[in-house]
């Protein structure tokens, strides 16, 4: 298994840790449910508030959110769309996996610095080692270069990826993409895919990093006639938990990985992070499974 980066703990042990997640229209989210039992089963005081814009009067201004937030007493944040990128340049010091992918999920605070870290890369190298450990590597096309869609490629490539290609719907953030990722991963392995026939007829595995498949955005990321069974599928999407392409992939006999995974792992390791603990994963994993 490959270690994830040292951790150094948000609070002090004994002390109360008090964790937010920031992001726009979260209400829905499984992540505080996650670390609230985690943080049971271990004993840990940790109250974990949601700091939805939706529901909340923010500032415009990113910074000053951050600035609102350390003076509230919070500990650290976990931070979704619309701020992961936003909040990058606002970081004292950044992880090796933030820095490459471009984004954090993870904020500490710690003597008036802002650490910040990428656990949705860790989180979705963890998931695939374990829910697909024989999954062939040589070739693997990515749906989705935005945000997450960073992340997962940069996971892929790390765990041995040979050659990866990127579709999006814009050429241009799928190509942009492809360039950061060589200047990290070295050239060739990651190349932007104009033609998703082509791809995917090459690819031993495809990847749903898009919001394709949400409940908001129902459907499949690519003609379902593209699949073959000896193909690999995964999806990062876990609302809902079979999204179409997995229901699809699954009846041709395809090797499926669902979003659950990278949604469990990164949590795993921002609770680590935020707590210097190990958490009980069977406890966040029946906490995540009990909003089904």
């Amino acid at each position: 298994m490959a270690q994830p980066s040292p951790v150094r703990p948000a609070a002090t042990a004994g002390g109360p840790i008090t964790i937010g997640l920031l992001g726009h229209g979260i209400g829905a989210s499984r992540t505080p449910r996650m670390h609230m039992a985690a943080a049971e089963a271990a004993g840990i005081s940790y109250d974990y508030r949601l700091i939805d814009a939706q529901a909340r009067d923010l500032p415009q201004d990113t910074g000053e959110i951050l600035d609102l937030l350390q003076a509230e007493g919070f500990d650290g944040l976990n931070v979704t769309h619309p701020y992961k990128r936003a909040v990058l340049p606002l970081m004292d010091e950044l992880s090796d996996a933030a820095r490459k992918v471009g984004a954090v999920n993870t904020v500490q605070f710690r003597g008036g610095r802002r650490i910040g870290e990428n656990t949705d890369h860790w989180g979705f190298r963890e998931s695939l080692r374990r829910g697909l450990p024989g999954a062939a590597r040589r070739c693997v096309l990515l749906l989705g270069a935005g945000g997450a869609g960073g992340a997962v490629a940069h996971a892929l490539l790390d765990e041995g990826v040979e050659r990866l290609l990127i579709r999006d719907v814009d050429e241009n953030t799928a190509r942009n993409l492809a360039e950061s990722l060589a200047a990290h991963h070295g050239p060739g392995r990651a190349v932007p895919a104009t033609e998703v026939a082509t791809a995917a007829h090459e690819a031993d595995g495809i990847v749903n990093a898009s919001p394709v498949g949400m409940a908001k955005h129902p459907g499949l990321p690519l003609p379902a006639a593209l699949l073959r069974p000896d193909h690999w599928v995964a999806d990062i999407v876990y609302f809902p938990l079979e999204t179409e392409l997995l229901a699809t992939a699954r009846a041709l006999g395809c090797a499926v990985l669902p979003g659950s995974g990278m949604a469990l792992f990164q949590a795993v390791r921002a609770f680590e992070l935020f707590t210097g603990r190990a958490p009980d994963i069977q406890r966040m994993q029946d906490a995540f499974d009990s909003f089904s």
